[in-house]
């Protein structure tokens, strides 16, 4: 199977991705850091605020990221902290940021145009937009287009970086799944939409720094209890990496969420929140936001699909990729056989040795713009060269049943559960090591 061209489920340190490719491109217009106005003659050099190693960030970096997030914060009418309890805060996910950066650059990790060129098209099509359109719009945003495109380059260099060395790092065994599916029943399928503050700990924490962190837990708890605003301390006090989103994690399935916070989620009301809650990672404090019941689609359509894939990089642009794709489909409906030329041609080393053939596809399992044109065709037909993520490709459909899907679903979201479950743990305990072992400076003092 062509695992590569799973849509993702992104655990959530990678929603703000997500939320950039598939929810539209004003999110991301509106995390973009504008660019810094010119200064005045007595502010010519920029003060160090941060030194990151052998990087810097810098007082202009973080005043426009500041405003950014307090606009941000405003529009969604959450009380903010006191200016320099958020600027602390901002300051601490620039270094988590650059860090991250570091790290992929260490790895030789890059973006090219031409991958950037696809994502903003696949931007413009969520949004029934040209990317002309998409230009024009975000000229109007602080920094303009250049800005947009230097952001959306950081958000997919960490998106690579987070699979390399979190996601395709993580393994779900059959026994694992197995044992989840014997759980499921006493667990139930529910769904919950939960805020979550953190006080995190390093892993060879003291004793004292454990008391410390736990006072800390304990004092919030005792604010949230008198009424003190959840999204407010999350913003000014949590050490997640969701905090500047006022700590909320959106909707979690019980299994992609570990059994302390199931345990604790279980026994609240919409709008309460947990007591203090002790895990490797630190202590949390939850808010349960509301809840909703599972459900499952027995029946579906299965679509039997092969393809071919041009992918895209340096040596090879979008439009070369498409023009390629576009000879080849010409050559296909005019005889040449799709299997072999999948061998030949195709880029996906995982579908190509078996003629382009993905087997039987379910409704949900492909990116959203392959899925759409293979939906489009019926069986025999080849489609016109589609653009994804991924590169460009030609689909032919072979054929379509419906079937009822109840186990493969069950056991597939299972693993989708685990696998996002185990991907979060590892990337909170990465990024603490990754942090951890970093030289960071703090330069508060104009006189540093």
């Amino acid at each position: 199977m062509f695992d590569s061209m799973l849509s993702p489920t992104p655990h959530r340190y990678c929603v703000r991705l997500a939320g950039i490719l598939f929810a539209g491109f004003a999110l991301l217009a509106n995390a973009a850091p504008p660019v810094a106005t010119p200064a005045s003659p007595e502010d010519m050099i920029d003060r160090i605020l941060v030194v990151v190693n052998d990087d810097v960030i810098t007082a202009s970096e973080v005043d426009n990221r500041v405003a950014v997030v307090r606009k941000r914060l405003m529009d969604r009418k959450v009380t903010l902290p006191p200016a320099d309890v958020l600027q602390r805060q901002v300051m601490e996910r620039m270094v988590v940021e650059r860090l991250q950066l570091q790290a992929a650059h260490q790895l030789g990790i890059s973006v090219s145009e031409s991958q950037l060129d696809t994502a903003i098209q696949r931007i413009a099509d969520h949004n029934h937009k040209s990317v002309d359109e998409i230009r024009q719009e975000t000229e109007t945003e602080p920094g303009g287009y250049k800005a947009f495109r230097e952001e959306l380059r950081t958000q997919l260099l960490i998106q690579q970086l987070v699979d390399r060395e979190v996601n395709n790092r993580v393994t779900v065994s059959e026994a694992e799944v197995e044992s989840f599916l014997a759980n499921q029943a006493a667990r139930g399928d529910t769904e919950y939409n939960l805020s979550h503050i953190l006080i995190s700990l390093p892993e060879s924490a003291s004793p004292e720094a454990i008391q410390k962190a736990r006072q800390k837990a304990d004092d919030l708890l005792a604010e949230l209890q008198k009424g003190a605003d959840f999204n407010q301390l999350a913003v000014a006090n949590s050490q997640s990496q969701d905090a500047l989103e006022g700590g909320n994690l959106g909707w979690k399935s019980s299994g992609q969420l570990p059994d302390l916070f199931v345990n604790a989620l279980r026994n609240l009301q919409p709008g309460q929140v947990s007591e203090v809650l002790r895990s490797p990672n630190g202590f949390h404090i939850l808010r349960l936001n509301d809840r909703r019941g599972g459900g499952t689609v027995l029946n579906v359509t299965q679509t039997h699909a092969r393809h071919i894939l041009f992918k895209t990089n340096e040596l090879v642009s979008l439009p070369e990729a498409q023009r390629r794709a576009a000879q080849l489909r010409e050559r296909l409906v005019h005889g040449d056989d799709f299997a072999q030329a999948a061998r030949a041609h195709s880029d996906d080393i995982g579908s190509a040795a078996n003629g382009g053939d993905l087997g039987w596809v379910n409704p949900g399992q492909m990116v959203p713009e392959f899925e759409k044109a293979m939906d489009a065709l019926k069986p025999g037909e080849i489609s016109q060269p589609v653009t994804t993520q991924f590169g460009v490709h030609l689909i032919q459909v072979l054929a379509r049943r419906e079937r009822d899907v109840s186990h493969e679903r069950a056991v597939a979201d299972a693993r989708n559960q685990i696998h996002a479950r185990k991907a979060d743990e590892r990337y909170e305990q990465w990024l603490r090591q990754l942090r951890d072992e970093a030289y960071v400076d703090y330069r508060l003092d104009p006189a540093k």
